[in-house]
């Protein structure tokens, strides 16, 4: 297996335009340039019209050719925009896909408006229509349940730790939803805001990045688009995807919760994810709406020290304060 750092040396601009070449056939010059954000796969745009996408190990490279078969079940059913793919290649150790380049760009650097969330309302609709059977077939495999209170556990030790290194301003607590056993249905996995295009009306241009999609509860999904477009706007887009209280609120109670763990294992442990991006991510989740969907108000600070607060959405409320990304 390449390691990341013989990845960097080996995957030069030549090298990547010279594998898009032998894989569409092609003898005229192709530009490529790295795509840096995200990081978990090496991933290069190729032309205007594709992107590359690099990685390493036989599972991985099972996992890409998954994404395609699966893709191509969902396409119908999500009426949002999914990438083809137009090729595969590589060598022994170094395996990619080329895929259909979409327009817009991530939901990172561009707001998602109205229209946006109903895409992605129709979105979530669409995944629960297709058939677990149909995706097992493909291998796409079952989430472990949600262990929802040691989940808040392990978030509660969180915010207390990187309160107590002055990390963060607090403490923050997030509620426990009392279990709720959903019907399981297909979910993206990972919704956050870097595999959500946006384009210049707000609307949603693409969904990308399938390989972690699995068979679960559909608050997962919820949850991701609650650190990508924020909370109010995912119980918005859930609510209109017919999705009930129950599910709703747990969807926010997993992305607080996850929010808090990553950006502790970032500061105090081992992750070296970007800390803007996970301090951008945990004010999202823990945004609330001025109509009460999630009890709390919202200070819209942007200095330093930014106010939070959350409890259950019934009425129960903690005061919360966060520290958003300088």
């Amino acid at each position: 297996m390449i390691t990341v750092h013989r990845q960097q040396e080996v995957l030069s601009a030549c090298r990547v335009a010279d594998l898009a070449r032998a894989a569409l056939s092609r003898a005229d010059p192709l530009e490529v340039t790295a795509i840096h954000e995200g990081g978990e796969h090496l991933s290069w745009f190729v032309g205007r019209e594709y992107v590359a996408r690099f990685v390493t190990d036989q599972r991985s490279a099972d996992r890409q050719q998954r994404e395609i078969e699966l893709r191509d079940l969902v396409r119908d059913r999500v009426t949002v925009p999914v990438p083809r793919s137009a090729a595969v290649g590589g060598t022994p150790g170094l395996r990619f896909t080329l895929d259909e380049r979409l327009p817009g760009i991530s939901a990172e650097r561009r707001p998602v408006g109205e229209r946006g969330e109903r895409d992605l309302a129709a979105l979530l609709t669409g995944l629960r229509c297709v058939s677990t059977v149909d995706a097992a077939d493909l291998g796409v495999p079952r989430q472990e349940p949600h262990r929802l209170s040691e989940l808040r556990e392990q978030a509660v030790a969180a915010a207390e730790r990187m309160t107590g290194n002055g990390q963060l301003d607090g403490p923050i607590l997030p509620w426990a939803p009392l279990p709720h056993e959903a019907m399981p249905v297909l979910v993206h996995a990972d919704l956050k805001g870097e595999h959500l295009l946006v384009d210049g009306d707000g609307a949603i241009s693409g969904v990308i990045d399938w390989t972690d999609a699995e068979i679960g509860d559909p608050a997962t999904d919820i949850a991701g688009l609650a650190i990508s477009i924020g909370s109010p706007a995912a119980l918005r887009v859930a609510e209109r995807a017919c999705y009930d209280a129950a599910t709703r609120e747990r969807g926010i109670f997993l992305a607080r919760c996850n929010t808090l763990i990553l950006l502790d294992d970032r500061l105090n442990g081992t992750d070296d994810s970007p800390e803007p991006l996970l301090r951008a991510q945990l004010t999202r989740a823990w945004h609330t709406s001025p109509s009460g969907a999630v009890s709390g108000e919202w200070s819209g600070r942007t200095t330093r020290h930014s106010r939070f607060s959350a409890g259950s959405v019934d009425g129960g409320e903690q005061g919360v304060e966060g520290r958003r990304a300088e």
